[in-house]
């Protein structure tokens, strides 16, 4: 004959389809949460990637989208006293040559330079900037001397 099986094993019969429907809830609910969070971190991308775009619009449109452009021209300080010197800042994008009249020295393309000027009377300064094609854009800043 055989034997009955231990009480312990009884009991764990009686649980059994209790603890594998919590198992199975467990794996569903677990399962919902990394869908959630993979589709919220989908989202979180496209947007960081529309971002993306948008920053790279504005920066080429900023730098002349391929066309010659003057992006600042600028004197630090644009007002001096008599014999002192400033500074003629400027950028440009696109461009083959630049120059500035009223004698300042030789300059070439750059989207950040400074080139120290000593004006002996209030001076408009005249930056010309040249492209490939020779296409020419201009832009004028007054120093006072005072």
């Amino acid at each position: 004959m055989s034997q009955p099986p231990p009480a312990s094993f009884q009991t764990i019969r009686k649980i059994l389809p209790y603890t594998t429907v919590a198992a199975v809830l467990a794996l569903i609910y677990m399962g919902w949460i990394f869908y959630a969070r993979s589709n919220q971190n989908r989202e979180l991308q496209r947007q960081a990637d529309q971002k993306e775009i948008e920053q790279a619009r504005k920066t080429d449109a900023m730098y002349g989208s391929g066309q010659l452009k003057i992006l600042l021209f600028y004197a630090t300080p644009a007002v001096v006293a008599k014999g002192a010197s400033t500074q003629l800042c400027y950028s440009v994008a696109n461009a083959t040559t630049v120059n500035i009249d009223q004698g300042v020295e030789e300059i070439k393309p750059s989207l950040n330079r400074c080139v120290p000027v000593k004006p002996a009377s209030s001076t408009t300064y005249t930056m010309t900037a040249t492209d490939d094609k020779g296409h020419q854009v201009t832009q004028s800043i007054n120093v006072t001397v005072r």
